[in-house]
């Protein structure tokens, strides 16, 4: 897949506090055990969903239990009290909200790991196995483009695009870009199943995580008119609604959580877009 590289964009992300990494042997410190570590997400969010995704596609219930945590944080701070502990036990005198998602050791009772993008990673080098590569050999470079373009095409330039803060200019420059790495991604996927293989990749957790997150949450602050431009890319949403139907997907899609957070998070003026919505998600999701 070949991607012109998009201009360089702050990330919107909280910068990441834990970026431990599970290793191949006891030499590495935190090495691949079945059972010794635990993933604390809400699918609310869509580093949640996307790691929550990933450890479904997997099959690993057992090998790494996950504990999910509610839509929106119940600590004063913005965290999950559930988490607190960890934090504490992980970081001395730790003052930051306790968030999620995390990779937990139960050996230690203590975080390797807040950065989903090394999470998804480590869970389909470590545990993965010989059943299903999320991230096949050669095609890592692929998969780097397609987080960036979800990153910087999709969610920073919606999230600019409905600003309530920018200007008009400002607003229209970030649509345009949103517009043509849609289409971009409309024209790689006529005739295929699937982003960069045969078989589902991390590329398409991304880009289905990237498209929910485009119609349940940036849509709100839209015009209408711009959610209609977004949604004439046929082929694009096509591939949206057949990826809910897979139960990896769409059994881990949380609407009434993605509402309350969204509206528990965020300060901007809903537009008109609000009441375009482009999937009937429910309807095509598999529970």
């Amino acid at each position: 897949m070949t991607v012109t590289p998009l201009a360089a964009h702050a990330s919107d992300r909280a910068a990441p506090v834990f970026r431990g990494r599970i290793g191949r042997d006891a030499r590495s410190g935190h090495y691949a055990v079945p059972g010794r570590y635990r993933l604390h997400l809400s699918t609310a969010c869509p580093d949640g969903l996307r790691i929550a995704i990933t450890h479904s596609l997997l099959g690993l219930d057992t090998v790494c239990p996950a504990t999910f945590l509610p839509a929106v944080p119940d600590s004063p701070e913005g965290g999950h009290s559930a988490l607190r502990s960890l934090y504490e036990a992980s970081a001395h005198r730790y003052t930051g909200p306790a968030v999620a998602p995390v990779l937990s050791d139960d050996w230690s009772g203590r975080i390797v790991s807040t950065y989903a993008p090394d999470i998804m990673r480590d869970l389909d080098r470590r545990f993965g196995g010989d059943r299903l590569s999320l991230y096949p050999c050669g095609a890592e470079s692929e998969i780097e483009a397609v987080e960036r373009m979800c990153a910087q095409g999709i969610e920073q330039a919606a999230q600019r695009a409905g600003s309530a803060g920018g200007g008009p200019v400002e607003r229209d420059v970030e649509l345009t870009t949103l517009l043509e790495t849609l289409g971009a991604l409309e024209r790689w996927l006529e005739g295929r199943t699937y982003l960069i293989s045969d078989e589902i990749t991390a590329a398409d957790v991304e880009l289905w995580v990237a498209l929910v997150q485009l119609d349940t949450v940036h849509r709100n602050h839209l015009d209408a008119c711009a959610v209609q431009r977004i949604a004439d890319h046929p082929t694009l949403w096509a591939y949206a609604r057949r990826m809910a139907a897979h139960p990896a997907f769409g059994g881990h899609l949380d609407l009434g959580g993605i509402e309350r957070r969204h509206h528990a998070r965020c300060h901007g003026l809903e537009a008109a877009g609000a009441a375009v919505q482009i999937l009937d998600w429910a309807a095509h999701s598999a529970r």
